[in-house]
């Protein structure tokens, strides 16, 4: 065999080097200066199979969270509906019930974090501003709202937030809404106002209400999108705890002009506040707000349309409110549809797990 000269040799080399493909098995055999592997393409070699590893244990953990979120999120609304009923034993006006469920709720997270060995600081409430003065807003727009226009109209209105909230989740968080999901949603918004609807024989209606209605629909929908953004920078527990103190002082600022009465509770409506407090505070905004966390904003904002269904079914059971056959078909629409879009949140779930096990 005739071997190359050194001259051809380094030309085969310095070729290498110039298209940067570093094939250093190039040589001729026999040369004696074989040029040795890239110790970069030697540590790719073991780098890229375990950088793949970890993205697939981390895509399968983060859709395994999927299911937990979904369950956080259809009790967190179910106890939200309780509020309605509380609220029909409770002898105070809207905004003292605001004042002092979320100051109480404030003080209760307070005691928990200190316990959890994670104390609440006063940065807590400059990161959490606008998530609270979205709730604050929402709670003052929609029971001034309700005094104005009928409850109809404020109900229904507010219960277009997932509308509003689909789009923001699309546009500025990136995420996807098939044809079908979005599909199920319509079905589970003109179920819920059917509902509605079929509910009172008010029929007193004014702009300003449906204006004050729409405010609040916006607020409501401000403080979904500031608890997703949230994770980045705090616990939920936290932008929870930071929320209440803002929309207690919220409810408090805006009360005192309005002529609300703000005075003491008796030890009735303490009892009640208690029970609102546990129910729609403990476990609906810190539900909601932890599986905010894990599932996609806009199917946290539908799951909402299921209050009127569950309000009107406690109202039925506790208060003996009659329920129309049009709103047992109408509440049975929406509950199938957010079991629709819930099989579907799951199934991406259970293909990561089994890609994980495999």
């Amino acid at each position: 065999m005739i071997e190359p000269s050194r001259c051809e040799h380094n030309r085969l080399l310095q070729n290498d080097a110039a298209d940067g493909l570093g094939r250093a098995g190039r040589a001729p055999a026999g040369c004696c200066e074989h040029r040795p592997t890239s110790p970069q393409r030697q540590l790719n070699r073991y780098v890229a199979p375990v950088t793949a590893v970890i993205e697939t244990s981390a895509g399968a953990a983060a859709a395994s969270e999927a299911p937990r979120g979904l369950l956080g999120a259809g009790i967190a609304v179910t106890a939200w509906s309780t509020g309605t009923i509380l609220a029909k034993y409770l002898d105070m006006d809207a905004l003292a019930i605001g004042t002092y469920r979320f100051f109480v709720f404030f003080i209760g997270l307070t005691f928990y974090m200190r316990a959890r060995g994670v104390p609440f600081r006063v940065q807590i409430i400059r990161k959490s501003m606008w998530g609270g003065i979205a709730l604050g807003a929402d709670i003052v727009f929609f029971f001034s709202a309700v005094k104005a226009t009928s409850v109809v109209n404020a109900t229904t209105i507010g219960s277009l937030q997932p509308i509003l909230v689909g789009v923001i989740a699309a546009r500025f968080f990136g995420e996807k809404i098939r044809p079908r999901d979005a599909l199920w949603s319509l079905v589970a918004l003109a179920g819920a106002f059917v509902v509605v609807t079929s509910a009172t024989t008010d029929d007193v209606t004014s702009l300003r209400g449906d204006l004050l209605a729409v405010g609040a629909m916006f607020s409501w929908s401000a403080y979904f999108i500031a608890s997703k953004k949230s994770r980045s920078t705090m616990t939920s527990t936290e932008f929870t705890a930071g929320t209440s103190i803002w929309t207690a002082a919220i409810c408090l600022v805006i009360g005192l002009p309005l002529g609300q009465d703000l005075s003491w509770p008796n030890a009735s409506n303490w009892g009640w506040l208690i029970l609102m407090i546990i129910g729609s505070g403990i476990v609906g905004h810190s539900l909601m707000n932890w599986s905010l966390q894990r599932i996609p904003l806009w199917v946290g904002s539908t799951f909402t349309l299921f209050i009127p269904v569950a309000s009107a079914t406690l109202a039925w059971i506790i208060l003996g409110e009659a329920v129309t056959a049009l709103q047992g078909i109408a509440m049975a629409c929406v509950i199938g549809a957010l079991a629709m879009i819930v099989r579907g949140q799951t199934k991406p779930a259970v293909k990561a797990a089994s890609e994980a096990a495999a």
